[in-house]
């Protein structure tokens, strides 16, 4: 008996535009990097990750530095060099200074690290003004050293403090934030996200001061080390997140992330061969019970941003489909297959309530489609084709937009093969890799993979 598909909304066509303010500039989608996740990049490779990321509409990266890495000078050189090198016109990069990762950074170190890259081509000032856009990850104990950091750097200044909320973030050391960015990209608990958060951070921020919103694909970690083990609810985030994004019109978007591989929630290539793919032996450092990352590329989240970040950046108006696309993302473990490894759904050190990990996930396989007009979607698991009816649009006209929908592989294995077609003919299919109840090293694998045709 085929069981009924589960069939989203598409995006709207028609959203309602905020004014942006004065001092920013026009809307803005930077993809938050690890630079400690890059120490063994060449020159090629940050050339290689910036031009995927412009192919994506991705305008430049965020670029996330801890104290005390001995690396970061060697790194950010080449990211600069990089994206000062691009053909097509320099990528946008700035700062992002991690003071969770190895501590408080110093006050001097800061001004001279936005002093040494600030008169970069691709460093980002927003609006053009001459003022260097300089972010943090947390670091809300340090805020006092901001308003002398700003004196000596005329720096543009986005803090993400969101651990102290947004009022206390954007009234510490006396108003001393330009504009506030927030880590609040995953729901709380088995439910999907909202915007609640948001409208918090744009109501203590005001009508003048920008706001940072984030969007994030999935999110899983497992690393003893870092005491880190928990997943948030990743289920039709990446697509619910956007169509939120195009609604609310925020002044900047920052995606989380390009390549944290720890979290589970990056977009980018995943690098495991020498001499630039060391990022993945994080997880036998941090005592992992798995590598959750090598074989779960999620290189299929990227296929729908252009569509996505045009959306926003227009307002929410009709945008041409030249190309229809298909994404296919889901876990290849079925939720109770193996053991859990102590994994909790949400983070009970964050205040939140633990639920059990399969609280948080379905046991389905997800699929977006960018289409011109309404098609019909057969999804495959192990051979069993479940076909669904033909796929609907709330969109304007119900015609163009994003189509989303996803199938229970409940009680099914084997190999995934998912087919949009219309009329008969074909329009794009993904084949993936096969729900199995075998699982490395014995342990749950929570993370997803995603995969996108053509």
């Amino acid at each position: 008996m085929h069981p009924t598909m589960h069939l989203l909304v598409a995006i709207a066509t028609a959203l309602a535009v905020c004014i942006i303010p004065p001092a920013q500039a026009a809307k803005e989608v930077f993809a938050h990097f690890l630079v400690g996740n890059a120490n063994a990049f060449t020159l090629a490779d940050w050339q290689h990750d910036m031009q995927l990321a412009k192919s994506a509409s991705i305008d430049g990266f965020s670029l996330n530095i801890a104290a005390k890495d001995p690396n970061n000078g060697p790194s950010l050189a080449k990211a600069f060099q990089a994206a000062d090198s691009l053909a097509a016109g320099p990528f946008k990069l700035f700062l992002s200074f991690d003071y969770a990762a190895q501590g408080a950074w110093p006050k001097d170190q800061v001004i001279s690290l936005i002093k040494q890259y600030a008169p970069h081509a691709s460093y980002f000032k927003p609006n053009g003004a001459g003022k260097p856009l300089v972010t943090t990850f947390e670091g809300s104990s340090s805020a006092v050293d901001w308003p002398g950091i700003k004196a000596a750097t005329g720096c543009f200044f986005i803090p993400e403090w969101t651990s102290i909320g947004p009022s206390a973030a954007a009234t510490a050391a006396n108003n001393v934030a330009d504009g506030l960015a927030s880590w609040n990209a995953w729901p709380d608990g088995p439910t999907n996200m909202t915007t609640a958060p948001d409208s918090a951070f744009r109501a203590a921020l005001g009508s003048k001061k920008p706001y940072m919103m984030p969007v994030s694909p999935w999110f899983y970690t497992n690393l003893p080390a870092f005491n880190k083990n928990w997943l948030w609810r990743g289920d039709q985030l990446w697509d619910t997140r956007w169509r939120q994004i195009i609604a609310l019109q925020p002044d900047f978007v920052q995606i989380l992330t390009w390549n944290d591989l720890g979290e589970s929630h990056y977009i980018g290539p995943i690098r495991a061969a020498p001499p630039s793919g060391p990022a993945t032996a994080l997880f036998a450092a941090a005592g992992a019970p798995l590598n959750y990352a090598l074989q779960n590329p999620h290189d299929g989240w990227r296929a729908l941003l252009p569509f996505y970040i045009q959306q926003y950046k227009t307002g929410g108006r009709d945008v041409k489909i030249t190309q229809e696309k298909l994404v296919v993302y889901y876990r290849v473990n079925p939720a109770r297959a193996c053991a859990a490894a102590g994994t909790t759904g949400n983070n009970p050190a964050f205040g939140q309530t633990a639920f059990p990990p399969d609280r948080m996930v379905a046991d389905r396989v997800f699929y977006a489609a960018l289409l011109g007009a309404p098609a019909d979607v057969s999804v495959s698991i192990g051979g069993m084709v479940y076909k669904g009816s033909a796929l609907l649009s709330l969109s304007a006209g119900g015609a163009s937009g994003v189509y989303t929908g996803s199938v229970s592989f409940s009680g099914r294995l084997g190999a995934v093969v998912v087919t949009v077609s219309r009329g008969g003919k074909k329009i794009a299919q993904v084949k993936g890799p096969g729900i199995t109840t075998s699982c490395q090293n014995g342990v749950e694998n929570w993370n997803a993979v995603a995969l996108s045709a053509p």
